[in-house]
């Protein structure tokens, strides 16, 4: 549960339990038929629920019709036989239904919003944080001034796959890379999903060598998955103390990486011959020197 959801319902309990025993009080010392301070029992019931729940807005109800009947007990003004009447049991229906109705409003409320807030913050469809989520993450870390790594990542033929086998592969694909990712990752790295082919990482692992590392690691663990993703780093202050410094020196190593690779790929494609052309220029005769 999240710090400021936890101190709302710490609220809402020591609000609920320092009622109770003031309209106990009240009710002692001022009720008298016809008044009606007992309805003040909804409030503590109210909090209760809001802040628990249902059963617990229920468990609310039912104390505050004992704490209600005490009081006629007691008190030397209300007559006793109130207690057993219908009355009183209308009063136990009513302030366990106000409790059951509140808690369930707020626990679906809450549900909502959590549902709300995850869909603010993770990506559709691999559920890997978005970018708004990924940028705020970003600043979190650079805000806390330890040294962490920034990686990006860039599939590298999901055009391809999208061209030849269709986008729902091609959504397969990048599920599974994220999949990937994450199973490769510490459980304290966070991993994004911050454009249509494109992924990022926060790293805490210190260092220039082991976050290169980390890059040939995710790289391996791609490939042996039949999929191929270009890497670049930044490692925070080396690079940068901004968010823009270190997308930037990470985007500049990634690009350099794709080139590399598009220009090796190139090269292979050109100047390596095909096995036939192989044996062939084997069985050809050496040509007569002159």
């Amino acid at each position: 549960m999240p710090a400021a959801a936890s101190c709302y319902r710490a609220l809402l309990l020591s609000a609920a339990s320092a009622l109770y025993p003031l309209i106990f009080a009240a009710f002692l010392l001022v009720e008298k038929p016809g008044l009606g301070l007992g309805h003040f029992y909804y409030i503590p019931i109210a909090l209760v629920a809001l802040a628990s729940g249902p059963a617990w807005g229920a468990g609310a109800g039912i104390a505050s019709t004992g704490f209600y009947t005490l009081g006629i007990v007691i008190s030397p003004r209300l007559p006793t036989y109130d207690v057993l009447t219908a009355s009183s049991s209308i009063r136990l229906f009513t302030y366990t239904m106000v409790g059951v109705l509140v808690g369930w409003f707020a626990h679906n409320h809450r549900v909502l919003v959590d549902r709300l807030r995850v869909s603010a913050e993770r990506d559709f469809l691999t559920g890997l944080l978005n970018t708004r989520a990924f940028d705020a993450a970003l600043s979190t870390r650079l805000e806390l001034g330890t040294p962490f790594g920034l990686v990006l990542g860039d599939m590298d033929d999901l055009k391809d796959v999208n061209d030849t086998e269709g986008h729902a592969v091609g959504n397969d694909v990048l599920r599974r890379a994220g999949e990937i990712l994450t199973r490769e990752l510490n459980e304290h790295d966070q991993v994004a999903r911050i454009g249509g082919d494109e992924f990022a990482v926060i790293t805490s692992l210190p260092g220039t060598d082991a976050v290169r590392a980390l890059c040939s690691r995710l790289t391996a663990a791609l490939g042996a998955e039949g999929m191929s993703m270009s890497f670049g780093w930044a490692v925070c202050p080396r690079d940068g103390d901004s968010s823009l410094r270190l997308y930037r020196a990470a985007d500049e190593r990634l690009y350099a990486q794709k080139l590399i690779r598009s220009r090796f790929t190139a090269a292979e494609v050109v100047s390596m011959p095909t096995r036939a052309e192989r044996l062939a220029m084997r069985s050809q005769p050496a040509e007569p020197r002159a």
